[in-house]
Parts: C-alpha cells; sequence; structure tokens
C-alpha cells in the first residue's frame, strides 16, 4: 500500500469537523473547490466514499466515520505535541486564556495573577467571549484554559474537563441618589440592570427574585459584567457584582452598596482540555487553594 496523503486526510478531518466543506475552506484558507478535489483524491486512495450528500448537508459514511476517528486521534494528537513544545522550548511561556464575558473581571484579574511566576517567564494573552464560543476556541487549540461562570458538560464536550475554583456573594450597588426603601424591597423602587438569563448568575438572580415575590422593572440584560457596571456607575439603575469587590466598585463615590446576598453567588470555575494539565499555569491554578481569595481576605 502506497504512502498515505496526510494533506488530504487533513481535509477531509477539517470537513467533519466544521460540519461542510464552506467551513472548512474558510479554516484552511483554502477554495471549497480546492477542499472538495482532495477529499476526492483521498477517497481514490481509499476505494471508497467519505461523505454522502444529505439535502444541503455532508454525512460521513460508515468508511468516513472510521477514517475520522483514527484522524481525530492522529491530529488531536499533533496539536498536543505543538502546544508541549511551544511551552516547553522558550524561557517566555505563552499563556493564553479565555474570560467568559459574564464574569466580573476585577475578580478574574487576581485569580489569573495570583498564578503568574513574578520573573516573566510567562507571557500572559487573555481573550474575552461567551461561554460558547470559548468553549469551542478551546476544543480547536486555540486557547490553553478558560475561566468561565458555568462548568462544561464532558458528555457534550469530550476531553473537557472543568474545576470550581471559588464562589462568592453578589452585592446590589445604584448610584445616588439611593433608593428610600430598605433592601431587598427597594429593587422594586428603581430599575434594574442584570446579568442576561443566557449567563448562570443572571438565571440564579431571576429565581431569586422570583423567591422575593417581587417584581422590579428590568431596564437592560448584559452578557459582558463590565458594560453592566459601566450603565450601573452613569445612570440611577441598580446593578450587581460579587460582593468582595464592594470597595473597588464604591471607591469612585459614584454608587453605593443597597443591599448584599449570599443565597446567589458567582461562581468561578477554570476549563481545560486534559492535554493542557501539563501546562505550568493550568497546573498551578488547578493545584490552587482560592479559599482566602474569595472570602476577600486575600491581600491586595
Amino acid at each position: 500500500m502506497s504512502h498515505l496523503n496526510y494533506n488530504h486526510l487533513y481535509y477531509f478531518w477539517m470537513t467533519q469537523k466544521k460540519g461542510s466543506v464552506t467551513k472548512a475552506a474558510e479554516a484552511l484558507f483554502l477554495t471549497p473547490q480546492t477542499v472538495t478535489g482532495q477529499i476526492r483524491q483521498l477517497e481514490q486512495r481509499l476505494g471508497g466514499k467519505l461523505f454522502i450528500r444529505k439535502g444541503r448537508s455532508l454525512q460521513a459514511t460508515d468508511l468516513g466515520q472510521l477514517i475520522f476517528k483514527y484522524a481525530d486521534r492522529m491530529f488531536t494528537l499533533s496539536y498536543e505535541m505543538i502546544d508541549i513544545v511551544n511551552y516547553t522550548k522558550d524561557s517566555n511561556i505563552l499563556f493564553e486564556v479565555g474570560i467568559a464575558d459574564a464574569l466580573y473581571k476585577g475578580l478574574a484579574s487576581r485569580v489569573l495573577m495570583s498564578v503568574l511566576p513574578d520573573d516573566g517567564s510567562m507571557h500572559l494573552c487573555c481573550f474575552e467571549s461567551t461561554h460558547e464560543m470559548l468553549l469551542e476556541k478551546l476544543s480547536q487549540h486555540k486557547l490553553d484554559m478558560i475561566l468561565s461562570d458555568c462548568a462544561v458538560d464532558s458528555s457534550q464536550n469530550p476531553g473537557l474537563f472543568s474545576k470550581q475554583i471559588g464562589l462568592c456573594g453578589i452585592s446590589f450597588f445604584c448610584h445616588k441618589p439611593l433608593p428610600k426603601l430598605p433592601f431587598p424591597a427597594c429593587l422594586e423602587e428603581r430599575k434594574l440592570l442584570m446579568p442576561s438569563r443566557k449567563t448562570s448568575l443572571g438565571r440564579k438572580l431571576i429565581n431569586y427574585i422570583d423567591q422575593l415575590g417581587i417584581e422590579p422593572e428590568i431596564l437592560g440584560e448584559f452578557d459582558d459584567a463590565a458594560l453592566m457596571k459601566a450603565f450601573g456607575e452613569y445612570n440611577k439603575g441598580i446593578f450587581v457584582a460579587p460582593s468582595i469587590d464592594s470597595d473597588e466598585i464604591t471607591a469612585s463615590g459614584k454608587v453605593q452598596v443597597i443591599g448584599e446576598t449570599h443565597e446567589v453567588t458567582e461562581e468561578y470555575y477554570v476549563i481545560f482540555a486534559e492535554r493542557m494539565i501539563q501546562h505550568p499555569a493550568v497546573k498551578r491554578l488547578c493545584e490552587t487553594d482560592f479559599t482566602t481569595l474569595f472570602s476577600g481576605l486575600a491581600s491586595e
């Protein structure tokens, strides 16, 4: 049997992962015609069809599923090899982290800075997006790790794992003049700026409000915690943030705390691929006890 052309195999693998020739071509910076031609050459080499068309989509044949199974293991290992080489060959290690929009960035930054060496041997690169988009990037080996507000479902994302590193209660803040009613009745006195219901914290907050039996008027929902805070600092609406950052948020004098609860918590998870547990920063994050930080007792 003659040697297999691994470029042809790679194009097939990418097409199956992306779900279409067009998406694979975009990822490979090639034309769809080129990708299709390469897959046809692979089919000729293997003596069978790898895809059949079902309407507008492609579906792998039995042969295609078998080939993809082995190709997936091969190329996953090759990405793992590159990752390991990249952070072991140089004295300056690259650490690429995805941070979910929903997380409050002040606390996220302290988590990351706590595991970075002081000698400058690690170069941190942070990317912000939705939890779902970051999971896709992590599965594509474009990130070393994710900080998010919810865990990963390993049954839906094979090869990805998560660990909760901490949680904290939330406080409610408002621009002066402050509401006249006590907390939590004051939540009906002003309009509420809240995390999107698509986020873990947003769903918890809605349940909490329902349990209180109050009906605040929701002015806006935000996927981005920083944007929600910015809106709250420049209008009279009420917004939420982790309680342990109350001093930082109120330092400007523009807003004050009007209430606090531990019945609703913001959770922090580190999410990583199994291969990346060898990355020194990921390993240290998984091994570090953040109890002091999340209790608000960590020194600045």
